[in-house]
C-alpha cells in the first residue's frame, strides 16, 4: 500500500524542520516546498535544502516570489529595521509579512493538486507568534475550508486536510519533540538577520525565542551565533 502524500512547507527554520519530521513519522510521503520571496538573506533557503536532503522524500522545490516589491515587513523592506530589543508583548510585529502564509499555502495547494496530495503541513504556531494573524487556529481552519471549495475536491475529489501540529506548543515543547524524532537542529536557521554562513545575530525575536526554547527544554543549543555571542533572554 502506497503512503499518503503530503506537501510540507519548509522554510529552513526550527519549526518547519520539526513539522517535516512529524509528518514522516506518521507515514507520509513528504514533498517539501519553500519560497524565495525577497527576504533579506538566503541562509534560511540554504538550510531548507539541507533539511530536505536529510529528511525529505523528494527533491526540494523552491518557488520564487517578489513580495519585497510590496514591502510592509522588516523581513523584506530595507526601510524597516528588524527589532532587536526584545520580544513584543502585544500587537502585530513588524516582522509579519502581509498575507505570506496565505500566499504560501495557496501555492502549496496547487503543487499538492498536481502531485496528488491531499495533506498540507505548516509550522504555524500561536504560542510564540500569536501576533501573526496567519499563525492562528482560525486562519488554518478557514484555509482548509477554502481548499475544499477552490479545488477539484468539489467534484468528488479527496477532501483536503491542512495540519499545523505545532499550533499550541511552546518552543521548548517543539525542540523536545523534534529532538526525540532525531532532528538535527544545527542544520536549521531561524534568525531574521543571519549572515552568509547562517550564523545567527542573537538579538532578533526569532533568536530569542529559539534560545529560550532550548534553555527551557534543558537541551544544548546547537545554533551558531555571530561573534559567538548567544542571546540575552
Amino acid at each position: 500500500m502506497s503512503k499518503p502524500k503530503a506537501v510540507v512547507l519548509l522554510s529552513g527554520g526550527l519549526d518547519s524542520a520539526t513539522v517535516l519530521a512529524m509528518a514522516k513519522v506518521r507515514g507520509f510521503d513528504c514533498y517539501t516546498i519553500g519560497f524565495d520571496y525577497g527576504q533579506k538573506h538566503n541562509s534560511e533557503l540554504q538550510a531548507a535544502r539541507r533539511v530536505a536532503d536529510a529528511l525529505g522524500d523528494h527533491p526540494h522545490k523552491v518557488i520564487r516570489l517578489d513580495l519585497g516589491s510590496i514591502g510592509g515587513s522588516a523581513l523584506i523592506s530595507d526601510d524597516i529595521d528588524v527589532p532587536v530589543h526584545g520580544v513584543a508583548e502585544s500587537g502585530i510585529p513588524v516582522t509579519y509579512v502581509p498575507a505570506r502564509n496565505t500566499v504560501f499555502l495557496s501555492i502549496a495547494l496547487g503543487y499538492a493538486e498536481v502531485i496528488g496530495a491531499t495533506y498540507l503541513f505548516i509550522g504555524a504556531n500561536a504560542v510564540d507568534y500569536s501576533g501573526y494573524p496567519d499563525c492562528r487556529p482560525a486562519f488554518i481552519a478557514q484555509f482548509e475550508r477554502l481548499a475544499n471549495v477552490a479545488t477539484a475536491a468539489v467534484d468528488g475529489g479527496e477532501p483536503w486536510v491542512v495540519e499545523a501540529p505545532l499550533m499550541t506548543m511552546t518552543k521548548s515543547d517543539i525542540v523536545t519533540a523534534g529532538s526525540a524524532l532525531g532532528v538535527d537542529y544545527s542544520m536549521t536557521v531561524s534568525c531574521y538577520q543571519a549572515d552568509e554562513e547562517g550564523a545567527a545575530c542573537g538579538a532578533c525575536d526569532a533568536c530569542r525565542l529559539r534560545r529560550k526554547g532550548f534553555l527551557d527544554a534543558g537541551l544544548k543549543d546547537p545554533t551558531k551565533y555571530q561573534n559567538g555571542v548567544s542571546p540575552k533572554i
